[in-house]
C-alpha cells in the first residue's frame, strides 16, 4: 500500500495580512499590505484612517482564531502555517524595542495551536513589511534592512523558542521579480539592477537569520519558500527547450543560493549580459555559504509553458506570475492551468537538484463557492483538485522524494493577496463575507472539510488515482 510517512505534517496555510484584520490594533504599524487595499496590483494609498479596504477586517482571525483553530483541529490538522506581521512586532521596523502587545498576541495564538496538538510553522515575512522601511529607507534597496530584519527575527526566535520549531524566512522570495513593492519594497518600474540588489540584501538577511535561528533554537528547522513556477517547453524545438531551462532557472536561482550557498554560474552570466553589477561583500559571501536552509518549502498551483514565439501567444496571470497556458490542460475559473502531474514533476525536480527535505506549504483551488440555504457548500471540484494533487505527492514519495508535509492554501476562506477579493475562495471552511465587506463572518463547513478530515485520518490512504 502506497502511503505517506507516519510523521507527515497535514494541515493548512494562512498569512497574517490576509486573515487577521485588526490592521491598526494593539500598536500595530502600517505595512506594505495596508497601503495596497485593492491587492498587490492595486494603487498605493495613504493610510490616514479614512481609507479602508477589505483586508482591514479580512476574516477577523485576530479575534476569532480560537474558533478557527478548533475547526482545524476537528479536521485533524497536525500543522498550521501562519505568518507574523512584522509591523505588529516593530511598528516602524527600525525601533530599538519591540511592541509587547504584538508579541503577546502571537503567544496566545501559538499556545492555542499547541493546546490542540497543532505544530505552528511560522513565516517571518509573508508579503508585507513595515511601510516606514519603504518610505524612509527605500525598502530592501538599503543594506540597513538586513539589520532591521535580523533584529526582528532574533526577537521572535527568543520569544517563541519553546513554542515554534518550524520557521520560514521570506514567502515566495522569487515573487519580487514580478511584484517588487510587495516583495522588496521598491516601486513598480524599478530597474532590474535595483531589484536584484534588493533581492541580494534579502538573500543575505535570510542567511543570517538561518544562522541565528540555529544558535537560538538548536532543535528548530528553518527553510526558504519558493513560488513553484514550473514551466514546460511549448514545443520540442531545441530553442523552446533552452528557453524553458532559462525561464525555470529564473526562479530556481533563489533556491540555488539558499540551498547551495552561492550564486550559480548561469546567474553570474545573466548579470554580465544585462550589465548588472551588484554590491556583494566578502562577508555577504561567507553568510550565504555558511547558513544554508534546512529544508525547502514551496507553493504550487499551476504550471505553464515557455517558447521563443511568446509574442504570438496569449498569457494568463496565475499566482503573481504570468504564464503561457498549456493547450493540453484544463483551467480553473480564474484561468489557472490545472496540472496535478506537475506536482510530482516539481517535487522530483527539486529533490534531484537539492537533496534536501521538501515541504509543500501552498496548494489549492480558488473558486466561487455557493453557500446553500441549508448552510452547506458542495465543492466537489475542490475535492477533485486536491485529491489529484495529493495523489501525485504520494507518487513522488514512492519515487524516493523526502516530503515533510502538506499545508493547503488556505484552509479557511481568506482575502486574495493579488486582488483583495473574498469571492475567490480556497477554504474547507466558508466565511460569510463578500467582496464588499457584507456578511456576519460566520463559519460553515464545506463538503471538502469532511473529505480532508478523512484524508488526514487515513494518512492519505483514501486518495484515489483521479477524480
Amino acid at each position: 500500500m502506497k502511503k505517506f510517512p507516519d510523521n507527515f505534517y497535514w494541515g493548512g496555510a494562512i498569512a497574517a495580512n490576509q486573515v487577521e484584520g485588526a490592521w491598526d490594533k494593539d500598536g500595530k504599524g502600517v505595512s506594505t499590505s495596508d497601503v495596497q487595499p485593492a491587492g498587490i496590483f492595486g494603487e498605493v494609498v495613504e493610510r490616514d484612517g479614512s481609507v479602508s479596504g477589505i483586508k482591514d477586517v479580512a476574516i477577523d482571525f485576530y479575534h476569532r482564531y480560537p474558533e478557527d483553530i478548533k475547526l482545524f483541529s476537528e479536521m485533524g490538522f497536525t500543522c498550521l502555517r501562519v505568518s507574523i506581521a512584522w509591523a505588529r512586532i516593530y511598528p516602524q521596523g527600525d525601533e530599538q524595542t519591540p511592541n509587547e502587545a504584538g508579541l503577546a498576541y502571537y503567544d496566545r495564538l501559538f499556545d492555542e495551536l499547541l493546546q490542540h496538538g497543532i505544530t505552528p510553522m511560522v513565516t517571518l515575512s509573508h508579503y508585507e513589511m513595515p511601510w516606514n522601511l519603504v518610505t524612509r529607507y527605500n525598502g530592501w534597496a538599503d543594506r540597513r534592512l538586513i539589520g532591521f530584519f535580523t533584529d526582528y527575527a532574533v526577537t521572535v526566535f527568543g520569544r517563541y523558542r519553546e513554542k515554534v520549531k518550524l520557521w520560514l524566512t521570506f514567502n515566495e522570495i522569487n515573487m519580487s521579480l514580478h511584484a517588487p513593492l510587495t516583495g522588496v519594497g521598491l516601486p513598480e518600474g524599478s530597474s532590474q539592477a535595483d531589484i536584484y540588489q534588493a533581492i541580494h540584501h534579502q538573500l543575505v538577511a535570510s542567511a543570517i537569520v538561518v544562522g541565528r535561528c540555529h544558535d537560538i533554537i538548536p532543535d528548530a528547522k528553518i527553510g526558504n519558500m519558493l513560488l513553484g513556477g514550473l514551466l514546460y517547453p511549448l514545443t520540442c524545438k531545441p530553442d523552446d527547450v533552452l528557453k524553458t531551462m532559462n525561464e525555470n532557472r529564473g526562479w530556481l536561482f533563489f533556491g540555488d543560493v539558499q540551498c547551495r550557498g552561492a550564486y550559480p554560474g548561469y546567474m553570474l552570466r545573466f548579470f554580465r549580459d544585462n550589465n548588472i553589477v551588484l554590491d556583494i561583500t566578502e562577508e555577504d559571501r561567507e553568510q550565504l555559504k555558511n547558513n544554508t536552509v534546512d529544508f525547502i518549502s514551496f507553493s504550487y498551483y499551476n504550471s505553464g509553458c515557455a517558447t521563443t514565439d511568446e509574442d504570438t501567444i496569449e498569457k494568463s496571470r496565475g499566482n503573481v506570475l504570468s504564464m503561457i497556458q498549456n493547450p493540453l490542460l484544463p483551467v480553473s475559473e480564474w484561468g489557472w492551468t490545472i496540472d496535478p502531474t506537475g506536482m510530482r514533476i516539481l517535487l522530483n525536480m527539486l529533490w534531484d537538484r537539492y537533496q534536501k527535505p521538501l515541504f509543500i506549504v501552498e496548494n489549492g483551488l480558488g473558486a466561487r463557492d455557493i453557500l446553500q440555504d441549508d448552510f452547506t457548500v458542495d465543492d466537489n471540484y475542490r475535492i477533485a483538485y486536491l485529491n489529484n494533487h495529493l495523489y501525485q505527492v504520494r507518487e513522488a514519495i514512492e519515487d524516493g522524494v523526502d516530503v515533510m508535509g502538506y499545508t493547503s492554501w488556505g484552509p479557511i476562506d481568506l482575502v486574495s493577496n493579488s486582488t483583495a477579493e473574498l469571492g475567490k475562495r480556497y477554504g474547507f471552511i466558508y466565511v460569510n463575507r463578500d467582496d464588499t465587506g457584507r456578511g456576519d463572518l460566520k463559519r460553515y463547513r464545506k463538503a471538502s472539510f469532511y473529505w480532508y478530515a478523512d484524508v488526514i485520518k487515513s494518512n492519505g490512504e483514501t486518495l484515489v488515482p483521479n477524480i
